[in-house]
């Protein structure tokens, strides 16, 4: 989800990492709620029509004149007001603007929020402006947010075939592509049946070469995945052990004594133990040729400290994943990257997959994109914003067939055992996440897997565990994948049983 908050690349970046599951994520919370479907009366009326009708603008001078209008003044003096049409514009892009459909009330009661659900045009999904006022009588806008939101309770939506969802899956896709809103592929599977595959957009807008199926796209933090299934395969060859403190492994070099003596591997794999993202100012003030190997990171995790006691509670951490890179290559004497390629690509029969450096003429690698205003193309690449080469907590390649095979790989247990499975699966903290993988409890039972994303990429696989579904999509475009990947999931819980 996105707050109405500085739109910088660092904050994108931290959104999609910290909240690779983003868009299930109101999906998935039970929450009791009502919704009324008249039209709200009265002053706050007017604001709930004028909010719809300003965001269906895409206006940039529209947006100005709502904002000085039904906005508290000191919101300007926390965002520009280009911060704020970047923000609304880029969703009426991923939405293709919105209707109103209803005033949703929450049980217990949120009388400080307004809460205006919408249909979109584009995924015929549900999204919500959730308003805060400084008070209810010139409802004086406060804040804004726009989210994912649960379909209405009234909404019955019917059953349908595997036929009809690779119909409605290259319908979507068609139209998405024409209005250049989704660049990328998509594979929907049931087991090694592939229902449907399909390659949309240019993986270089420069030459315009097209996308097709076997296209490289980056992965952002799904090589987390990776990493853990590395670390589980090391604990049942009794290398590691996962209550092991990771100073058997890592020196002060890289943190201090009274951290690594404290933090186990189990922290580390569930995001518990306390320490954040080395994605920090000195990355980002830095040129990306000083990051290749994992060593040469040591320096942006020299210096962090835990937010809190390892264990106490959840928090996503890139520096963690980093972490679990270094002790792979303590326990096994093996580069990092030599490591993920013999024992998880090779097995698994992933052949387009791996850490490429940026620098190097790769074949059929995708260029990340992002929409602007700035040039007359309309269009930027995220070269000199991404990593030169991903690593253990992402930034790494794959194809839509390979993440197929992935998939495929662990449920027939080719990587880990059983056992290791029901680790990885298992949702440690309450937090929908298990050792590596994200955990949702879909209509039909189970699903992991992960995200990832970065301004100019977004990629997304699904394992429906139950019902031995598997959909892959990525994009070269910010945000591109997301949002189908949840209509397609949606889509599969209304699959005839």
């Amino acid at each position: 989800m996105t707050t109405l908050k500085r739109i910088s690349n660092f904050k994108i970046l931290f959104i999609f990492l910290v909240f690779p599951f983003f868009c299930y994520t109101q999906q998935t919370t039970k929450i009791d709620f009502k919704d009324d479907l008249n039209f709200p009366k009265g002053k706050m009326g007017q604001v709930v029509q004028e909010t719809v009708e300003m965001f269906n603008s895409n206006d940039p001078k529209k947006i100005n004149q709502f904002i000085t209008k039904h906005s508290a003044k000191d919101i300007l003096k926390k965002f520009s007001i280009e911060d704020i049409q970047e923000y609304l514009m880029d969703n009426y892009r991923k939405t293709g603007g919105v209707n109103f459909y209803s005033i949703r009330n929450y049980t217990p009661s949120r009388p400080d929020k307004t809460v205006i659900i919408v249909n979109d045009n584009n995924f015929d999904s549900w999204y919500a402006f959730t308003l805060s006022f400084t008070n209810t009588t010139d409802y004086v806008i406060d804040s804004l947010w726009f989210s994912s939101a649960k379909t209405p309770l009234n909404i019955e939506a019917p059953e349908i075939s595997e036929t009809e969802l690779s119909n409605k899956a290259n319908a979507l896709l068609n139209k998405l592509s024409v209005k250049d809103v989704f660049s990328g592929t998509v594979l929907i599977a049931k087991g090694d049946q592939v229902l449907f595959e399909k390659a949309y957009g240019e993986a270089s807008k420069r030459f315009h070469a097209a996308n097709t199926i076997d296209t490289k796209f980056n992965l952002g933090s799904m090589n987390k995945m990776f990493t853990a299934i590395a670390i589980m395969q090391l604990v049942e060859r009794q290398k590691v052990t996962l209550n092991d403190a990771i100073s058997k492994y890592i020196d002060e070099s890289w943190l201090p004594k009274e951290i690594i003596d404290k933090v186990t591997i189990h922290h580390l794999l569930s995001h518990t133990s306390g320490l954040g993202s080395y994605f920090n100012k000195t990355y980002w003030n830095s040129s990306r040729e000083l990051y290749r190997t994992i060593e040469e990171f040591k320096p942006l995790v020299k210096g962090s400290s835990l937010a809190f006691a390892p264990g106490e509670k959840y928090r996503y951490s890139n520096t963690g994943m980093l972490l679990l890179g270094v002790i792979i290559q303590e326990s096994t004497g093996q580069n990092y990257f030599d490591y993920i390629r013999e024992n998880i690509y090779q097995p698994a029969g992933m052949t387009n997959s791996d850490s490429y450096e940026m620098d190097e003429p790769i074949d059929n690698l995708a260029i990340g994109y992002i929409p602007t205003s700035n040039n007359t193309s309309g269009w930027k690449n995220n070269i000199f914003k991404h990593v030169i080469k991903g690593g253990p907590a992402g930034g790494g390649f794959s194809t839509v067939k390979d993440l197929h095979r992935f998939a495929l790989a662990l449920r027939n247990e080719k990587l880990v055992s059983k056992s290791s499975l029901a680790l990885l699966w298992t949702d440690h903290t309450k937090s929908r996440y298990g050792y590596g993988f994200t955990i949702q409890n879909s209509k039909i039972g189970k699903v992991v897997g992960h995200g990832g994303g970065f301004p100019g990429l977004n990629s997304q696989l699904d394992i429906f565990l139950d019902h031995g579904y598997i959909v892959a999509v990525m994009s070269n475009y910010d945000r591109g994948a997301s949002p189908v990947s949840k209509k397609i999931y949606e889509w599969i819980e209304r699959l005839k049983k």
